[in-house]
């Protein structure tokens, strides 16, 4: 039986649990405290603009008309020039109006779309859309979190400052993560795809992913995250000789499918003992090669997350016509 190793738990974990960390409301983003745009506030009595990221949302039953008076309240009382980081929650629908503000968003660098739990809509029906003209609108846009996948498309064109990049879906469009592996995004040191699953708008193959692990259209890139996914065991299989890899600190297969088999062609693929860390958490691995990793990885200096050992499902899932029905595995965050 594997134990706990310094701040790393070796062992079982339950998908119940899992998701507590998954998906919720961002409390600091981009290196700032989130501050929800008060009502009915003076702006002499509200912080620094350039103190906190902002976060725009209205309540669960709100109206149009409410998203109206909190996007009111937001450019009336705060200096938009100042503002660095912006959080849109629910019922603010932010690209057109963000690409009409962009001549006083003068600063802005970090961006998330969609910061809303469950209990305001599943991740899986969040709706986005075409990011291009938000791309082109802030070209000092330096950190993009987008939660929900429904209608998302990004730009082959890419975006020369963007240094972080996190989709979080139960669902990415394929078409949208091939458009992110085909980028030209020359200054981005962090890539983090939830891929997530077919029933969700998921889907994405390997194949369209092949221009991310060439590695040549993301020179700065030191973090890659391909996550949430059910074909896990054939991006372990892919990155074990992709030619991205080398230059990684970090690298995750978190979330998803990972069983003997891809750990397997990890394990015998190109050294991995370059990396900082590996994080494997929400996995479908053995005890045994639970510690075929641990003690190959471990003595060199990696940090490995191997928390949260998942058991098949006897049942198994899915359609009948389904790739993956009969399994027994299933991702961490979908519906």
């Amino acid at each position: 039986m594997l134990v706990e190793h310094g701040a790393q738990l070796l062992g079982h974990g339950s998908l119940g649990s899992l998701l507590l960390s998954y998906v919720q409301h961002a409390q600091n983003f981009y290196g700032l405290p989130v501050l929800t745009v008060p009502p009915y506030t003076p702006a002499t009595l509200l912080p620094d603009a350039a103190s906190v990221a902002w976060r725009l949302q209205t309540g669960p039953y709100a109206t149009d008309e409410d998203a109206e008076d909190c996007w009111e309240r937001f450019t009336s009382t705060v200096e938009l020039e100042k503002v660095r980081a912006l959080v849109l929650g629910h019922g603010m629908d932010g690209v057109s109006r963000l690409t009409d503000l962009r001549s006083r968003l003068t600063g802005l660098e970090a961006l998330f779309l969609g910061d809303m739990e469950d209990e305001e809509e599943m991740i899986s029906t969040i709706d986005q859309s075409d990011l291009a003209p938000l791309l082109e609108a802030f070209p000092g846009l330096r950190e993009l979190v987008v939660r929900g996948g429904d209608g998302l498309d990004f730009p082959v064109t890419g975006h020369a400052g963007l240094r972080a990049l996190r989709v979080e879906s139960g669902g990415l469009p394929p078409e949208a993560a091939a458009h992110i592996a085909a980028a030209d995004l020359p200054s981005l040191e962090r890539l983090e795809l939830w891929l997530g699953d077919d029933d969700y708008g998921g889907g994405t193959t390997v194949e369209q992913l092949a221009p991310l692990l060439a590695g040549d259209r993301k020179p700065a890139l030191r973090h890659l995250g391909l996550q949430n996914s059910p074909i896990q065991d054939e991006l372990a299989a892919a990155l074990a000789s992709a030619p991205v890899v080398p230059q990684l600190t970090s690298l995750s297969l978190a979330m998803g499918t990972l069983s003997d088999e891809g750990a397997e062609a990890l394990l015998h693929g190109q050294p991995l003992t370059h990396l900082e860390e590996l994080d494997l958490s929400h996995h479908f691995l053995s005890e045994a090669m639970m510690l075929r990793i641990w003690t190959a990885l471990e003595p060199a200096g990696v940090r490995v997350n191997l928390r949260g050992r998942q058991e098949e499902d006897d049942e198994g899932w899915g359609d009948e016509d389904d790739e993956y029905e009969g399994s027994g595995r299933y991702i961490a965050v979908a519906e």
